[in-house]
């Protein structure tokens, strides 16, 4: 992959709204922008840009659902933000649908669609921003809070996603900010090429409010995946990488307050990904494959390498028990399915965790051991206790690891090994960038 570069605009929309500490006034919460900008995209040549630009004081556009068309790309300008309306009524599928909770709630409509076009680009230094952590319109709560509020029962509720795209080849991110989703930020599947590069997502804003069910960016069913030179802050899995996806790859990232670098829960049919040069600062996890027997299936060919983490708290986990909570075990949970996990051709190389933590490894059972090579992996300050395996076998690279791991069915080769080369993360954890 090349760098993206910003095409001309084809017409230039000026902003009718001001917005101050990140608000809107009250006045001008019904003041949509969503016909406008569907307009003026929809008659937007092929490789041109609808451009959003500042006006003066006004800085900010107001948009329900919109639809990004073929060759199209919505471009944000710098000062500029999108906002997501707070009237859950403007993302109904059906007749107040969305933002209830319930088991007859129905899906929201994204705020930006991509669907059935190709080479679509969202691109901009300005920020998309869904207001996650904010009232709803005829509502007591905030998006979040409703997500929060379902989740001891593990009710099913409703909120949207900030960018959905289905069957969109060539789809672009380039430099835009991605702020406060109701729900997932990006998920793209049946999808061949899709580029994030120099994406900002950062949720909360407002540090210390609970922004639960936050993702990252989630690809599945889809195959040639860059996502490159972003910063990612969020309230869930930083990057999670769903069923079915080939040929991926995770290029010199950083990724803060998150989940961390996750395969799953849907890890099935996952082959052929490269993460290289990712510091993971303060992610509950680091290098994270998590499924089970009622979503796993097969995964292959996955490396890590050049990794740098500090304060996570589980540096590396592999599990096939996975049951839905922040972090996973090894143990069996007694759960039942058909869909098998197995994981073969794991490789970590030059992985190291300044701080220490827990080191865990799994396989289903016997005949579906984990096969898991570290060539240069360190956890400074980790406890025997604290590295866990079971139907594993372990391969210790030329470079070797300063652990070893004890538990069922568990193989290391060699038995005791030895760290020979000590992998530097010198000036690598920056301040996260917006």
């Amino acid at each position: 992959m090349t760098e993206p570069t910003v095409p001309r605009a084809c017409t230039v929309l000026k902003a009718q709204l001001h917005a101050e500490n990140n608000n809107l006034r009250e006045q001008d919460e019904q003041r949509l922008d969503t016909e406008r900008i569907q307009r003026a995209m929809d008659t937007c040549a092929k490789g041109s840009a609808v451009e959003l630009h500042l006006d003066g004081a006004s800085n900010a556009f107001l948009s329900g659902p919109l639809e990004l068309r073929d060759g199209v790309t919505l471009l944000i300008d710098k000062g500029v933000t999108l906002y997501a309306s707070r009237d859950p009524k403007v993302f109904d599928t059906v007749p107040g649908g969305c933002g209830t909770t319930g088991p007859e709630n129905k899906p929201c409509k994204p705020l930006i669609t991509v669907k059935d076009v190709k080479n679509a680009a969202i691109m901009g230094d300005g920020v998309i921003d869904g207001r996650g952590g904010s009232k709803l319109i005829g509502k007591t709560y905030s998006w979040w809070e409703q997500s929060r509020a379902a989740e001891p029962t593990n009710a099913r509720y409703s909120a949207f996603r900030l960018v959905v795209a289905n069957h969109a080849d060539g789809l672009i991110l380039y430099r835009i900010r991605l702020h406060n989703s109701p729900n997932f930020h990006v998920t793209v599947s049946n999808t061949d090429g899709f580029t994030a590069w120099g994406v900002h997502l950062l949720t909360p804003t407002v540090r210390g409010t609970d922004a639960r069910n936050t993702d990252g960016i989630d690809p599945g069913s889809s195959t040639n995946i860059t996502v490159a030179k972003s910063w990612i802050d969020n309230g869930d899995d930083n990057i999670a990488i769903k069923a079915s996806v080939h040929h991926m790859s995770v290029l010199d990232n950083h990724f803060y307050t998150g989940h961390g670098m996750s395969m799953g829960s849907e890890a099935r049919d996952e082959a052929d990904i490269l993460v290289d040069t990712l510091t993971l600062d303060h992610t509950t996890s680091g290098v994270r494959i998590k499924s089970n027997v009622q979503r796993g299936g097969l995964v292959r060919n996955v490396v890590y390498r050049n990794l740098c983490m500090r304060d996570v708290q589980v540096p590396i986990s592999v599990s096939p028990f996975y049951n839905g909570q922040t972090t996973d075990g090894i143990d069996d949970l007694g759960m039942t399915g058909t869909f098998t996990p197995d994981y073969k051709g794991i490789r970590l190389e030059n992985v190291l965790s300044l701080t220490p933590g827990v080191v865990q490894v799994a396989g289903l059972n016997a005949e579906h051991a984990t096969e898991l090579t570290l060539d240069g992996v360190e956890v400074r300050g980790i406890k025997p206790d604290s590295a866990k395996a079971r139907f594993s076998s372990i391969t210790y690279g030329p470079k070797g690891a300063n652990f070893t791991f004890t538990g069922t069915a568990v193989t290391n080769s060699p038995a005791a090994p030895t760290l020979k080369t000590s992998f530097s993360c010198d000036g690598k954890f920056l301040p996260y960038q917006d």
